[in-house]
């Protein structure tokens, strides 16, 4: 298959790497949305268990604050939802396994996690398919996309709504990286790169010349620390609210992977809730997933130059470096392509023209 790729205009290369005596804590982030509606008529008293992967500090954990602030409000309290971020609970994958037994409540994965209950997910997981926010955010609220939340019935897993993991950027310990030479090293070993356990992304390295090791989550910063492997690729937010900027010298601004995160609900407390609960329910987690996503937009840039001033050397690609990315990247789409349906990576694309052309 042969992908056209949408590119971005006024791209610059540049390194930086400088310390500032003070630096912020956070962003001026947006308050949340104000929560109206009518209080749902008693149907119950609910104590619901939301199992994070990410910091305190992140998009996804302020948000799930707001979904559950929208729920307490409009059913004054007999909805609470308590939330463990940090991988309190386990992994992901651990976390959606027990989705399934019913020993959690909700958990907030990666769609790259997912792409085992619902293979189209995988589709994500491409490289550069999604050029821009504003695509992925069509696709992502697009009857494709409900479609793909739709296709987790009978899984044991009820899938409410997209919101934005982010753009996945490359860090390592071991050098500057400019271009996919600099990934498989030439004269020098190739980075060992951590990915989540998804073929994709493993293809996606491999390509490149890395050596990808998958690993947990909550495993990465020791291993890094520890010099198991040499770096990892996640949003800027995550890489800063995970204080991986500790323990990585070098960033590189490589934008390859676009992956959404996904609110699911254990299908055994769903189906214990009243219909109007579950209403609610549904309704809270489109509200908060849009709040979610422009935290996300808020918390990216300013990650990445946060991550700067602490010391990391960043390097921003410019149209030729990633065009040269691109290319070492075309055998996953020949291998993968044909397996995810090509016709569903069309349609993605087509969203993306034409939120471009909009």
């Amino acid at each position: 298959m042969t992908v056209t790729w949408l590119t971005l205009a006024g791209a610059a290369t540049l390194t930086l790497g400088f310390g500032l005596t003070a630096q912020a804590q956070s962003p001026d982030l947006s308050d949340p949305p104000a929560i109206d509606g009518e209080v749902i008529a008693d149907h119950g008293s609910h104590t619901i268990r939301m199992g994070l992967g990410l910091a305190e500090s992140s998009p996804q954990y302020i948000s799930s604050q707001y979904f559950a602030d929208i729920l307490e409000q409009r059913t004054e309290g007999r909805i609470t939802i308590n939330v463990f971020p940090n991988s309190q609970l386990g992994d992901d994958v651990q976390m959606m396994e027990m989705l399934q037994t019913g020993t959690l409540d909700m958990t907030y994965p990666s769609s790259s996690a997912a792409t085992t209950y619902v293979s189209e997910l995988a589709a994500f997981d491409l490289p550069f398919l999604l050029p821009t926010r504003e695509a992925a955010i069509a696709v992502m609220q697009s009857d494709m996309a409900q479609d793909m939340l739709d296709a987790f019935e009978g899984s044991g897993i009820k899938a409410l709504t997209f919101s934005e993991n982010g753009y996945r950027q490359l860090s390592n310990s071991a050098r500057p990286v400019e271009s996919p030479d600099d990934v498989a090293g030439l004269d020098v070993r190739g980075l060992s790169v951590r990915t989540m356990e998804n073929p994709v992304h493993l293809a996606i390295w491999e390509a490149m010349g890395a050596n990808p090791t998958p690993m947990a989550f909550g495993e990465l910063f020791s291993a890094m620390e520890q010099g198991v492997v040499d770096g990892q690729e996640n949003p800027w937010s995550t890489i800063l609210t995970s204080n991986f900027h500790e323990v990585q010298d070098y960033g590189t601004e490589t934008r390859h992977v676009y992956t959404p995160f996904i609110m699911m609900m254990s299908q055994r407390t769903w189906d214990r809730l009243d219909p109007a609960y579950q209403e609610l329910i549904q309704q809270a987690a489109r509200q908060s997933a849009q709040y979610e996503i422009q935290l996300s937009a808020e918390y990216d840039d300013w990650s990445r130059d946060q991550l700067e001033a602490r010391g990391m050397q960043i390097t921003r690609l410019d149209d030729d470096q990633i065009a040269a990315f691109q290319e070492a990247v075309q055998p996953v789409y020949e291998t993968w392509a044909p397996r995810i349906g090509e016709e569903l990576i069309s349609e993605i694309q087509s969203i993306a023209e034409a939120t471009a052309n909009d």
